[in-house]
């Protein structure tokens, strides 16, 4: 039984994982790297590897500095509206990208409750770099601050109140007691936060308009070349998602490593403090 779950879990893997990424690797140099670096050297596809850089650029500091004061606010605080707060940062995960996508359209759009007012004043939200970021934080909302909330919780107010009651400002107890406290959640919720600006696809393409060289993003550019048959320079520009998801999931290994390795020494700290000397 054991070896028949092992082999069919290993199975499933290979065909739905690992085949796939090989099909990608694949088509992308099925014309040596020369046809690799010219489908990448496009101009339409190199505005859309800086528009998905953009993007997540803007969006993970954005989502920290949320996810941070939110995290802390909860954990640290009683106050009304607490509940709604945590609801509300939980949403993007209940809400398809294409309604979140098309939310911004109905706010922000030329028919919208703010379109008039955003063109008396030439200001273009939808169609244009704008709408592409807020779409992309708004999905990516959650990541940082569901990361950092049940650690601090666990965590309490113990060490924060210990350090104000020796004279430590709010500022400094949050920069010398609780930052470091929590900095390997923290960085594990920007990879994962990241990871998703860089791959968003559904709410992006609502609010892109795809014009290409403009709006379209790495996902968007992918959809584009296959629906042009151009399979090269499409599986090329899949293969550095599938690089920048590589990676995430290194990072995200070793920062679990990192992670356990450090609570390790902390419960070994009292042990070594007790124990008698050699």
């Amino acid at each position: 039984m054991r070896w028949g779950l092992t082999g069919a879990a290993v199975a499933f893997l290979g065909l739905m994982l690992i085949l796939p990424l090989v099909v990608v690797f694949a088509t992308a140099f099925s014309k040596g790297w020369s046809g690799f670096s010219a489908g990448l050297a496009d101009s339409d596809s190199f505005a859309a590897v800086k528009l998905t850089l953009i993007a997540a650029v803007i969006s993970v500091p954005l989502n920290i500095i949320f996810g941070l004061a939110a995290a802390w606010a909860i954990a640290k605080f009683e106050f009304r509206g607490k509940s709604l707060l945590i609801t509300v940062i939980d949403l993007p995960f209940s809400v398809s990208p294409i309604i979140a996508g098309m939310l911004f359209v109905l706010l922000f759009g030329a028919q919208g409750w703010l379109g008039d007012w955003l063109a008396a004043r030439n200001m273009r939200i939808i169609f244009a770099v704008p709408g592409i970021v807020l779409a992309t934080v708004f999905v990516t909302v959650p990541f940082v601050a569901r990361e950092l909330i049940p650690l601090m919780q666990a965590q309490g107010r113990e060490e924060e109140e210990a350090a104000l009651s020796l004279g430590a400002g709010g500022w400094q107890a949050f920069f010398r007691v609780t930052i470091p406290n929590i900095k390997w959640a923290l960085v594990y919720g920007v990879i994962l936060c990241n990871a998703r600006a860089l791959g968003e696809f559904g709410a992006v393409s609502v609010v892109s308009g795809h014009i290409q060289g403009v709006t379209n993003t790495m996902p968007l550019q992918i959809e584009v070349l296959y629906n042009e048959y151009k399979f090269v320079p499409a599986f090329a520009m899949a293969s550095l998602l599938v690089l920048m998801a590589l990676l995430t999931l290194v990072l995200k290994h070793w920062i679990e490593w990192r992670s356990a390795r450090s609570l390790a020494q902390i419960g070994s700290g009292p042990d070594r403090a007790i124990a008698p000397p050699r």
